[in-house]
C-alpha cells in the first residue's frame, strides 16, 4: 500500500478537431488520456498523471519546523498562564461593572478597566475627541484600536430611519452636548440600530432617544470610511446623562 501510486486528474474542453494537438502537448508534460467525451461542437478530454512525492528532505525539514514550533508554543503557554489566570479571575469590566448613574463623568469601573479607552486614561483618544472629523486621526485611531471599546460624553446629532423600517435607524454622535450643532470630533455612527440596541441605563430611561439628547456612550471601535468621514461603532451601553 506504501507503494500505490496516486494520481492527479485533470478535464480538458476543446474545439473538435484540435483534439490531436491538445493530447500531444499534454502527453509531453507527463499526462495520459483517460478518455474523451466527444460533443456537437467541443469535446472533453480527461487526464491523469502520477503525483511526484514531496521529497524526504523537505518532509523531514517540516516535520521538524512543526515540532520546534509546538514547543515553542508550549513554552509560552506556560510562561504566560500565570497572567492569563489573573484576567480571568472574575472582575468586572467598565460595561458589565457599570452601575445606572445620572453623572456625565466616566464610572470608577471605566476608570480601573485599561481596556476602556476614555478622554482621562488616553491621551490619543482625548485629542482624536476634539480633531476635525475627516482628520487622518481618525483613520489610524481606528486601525489601531479595532474592536476595543471607548467611552464618552456625547449627543446624539442626527437619526434617521434605516432603509424601509420604522424602528431601526442610523444614529449620528458627537462629543460634547450640543447635539445638531456639534461641530468638532468625529462623526461617530451607529448603522441599523434599534432603542433597544442601544442598551440604556440610568435613573430614568427613555423610552425613545431624539436628536439633542445626552449620554455617556460606551461603544466598540469600528472601521473608519475614509470616503464619508464616518466613524463606525457598535453599541454596548448608553447611559442617561
Amino acid at each position: 500500500m506504501a507503494d500505490e501510486i496516486k494520481y492527479e486528474y485533470r478535464s480538458v474542453r476543446t474545439v473538435r478537431g484540435t483534439d490531436g494537438l491538445v493530447i500531444s502537448k499534454m502527453q509531453k508534460d507527463g499526462w495520459e488520456l483517460l478518455d474523451r467525451a466527444p460533443g456537437t461542437l467541443r469535446s472533453t478530454l480527461n487526464f491523469r498523471r502520477p503525483k511526484k512525492p514531496l521529497p524526504r528532505l523537505v518532509m523531514g525539514a517540516a516535520a521538524a519546523v512543526l515540532v520546534i514550533l509546538v514547543i515553542v508554543g508550549v513554552v509560552a503557554s506556560a510562561l504566560s498562564g500565570g497572567g492569563e489566570k489573573k484576567d480571568a479571575s472574575g472582575k468586572p469590566t467598565a460595561v458589565a461593572g457599570e452601575k445606572p448613574s445620572a453623572t456625565p463623568t466616566p464610572s470608577a469601573a471605566e476608570s480601573a478597566a485599561p481596556e476602556v479607552i476614555t478622554a482621562e486614561n488616553s491621551p490619543e483618544f482625548a485629542a482624536l475627541l476634539k480633531a476635525d472629523y475627516c482628520d487622518d486621526a481618525n483613520r489610524d485611531f481606528t486601525a489601531k484600536h479595532e474592536g476595543q471599546a471607548i467611552a464618552f460624553n456625547g449627543s446624539i446629532v442626527n437619526m434617521a430611519p434605516h432603509g424601509d423600517y420604522d424602528t431601526r435607524y442610523d444614529v449620528l454622535l458627537g462629543p460634547g452636548d450640543k447635539g445638531p450643532n456639534t461641530a468638532v470630533g468625529p462623526a461617530f455612527k451607529y448603522e441599523d440600530v434599534s432603542v433597544l440596541d442601544l442598551e440604556l441605563t440610568g435613573k430614568k430611561i427613555p423610552a425613545t432617544v431624539n436628536e439633542g439628547d445626552t449620554f455617556r456612550f460606551v461603544a466598540k471601535v469600528g472601521e473608519f470610511n475614509a470616503n464619508q468621514c464616518l466613524f463606525f461603532l457598535d453599541p454596548v451601553s448608553t447611559q442617561v446623562r
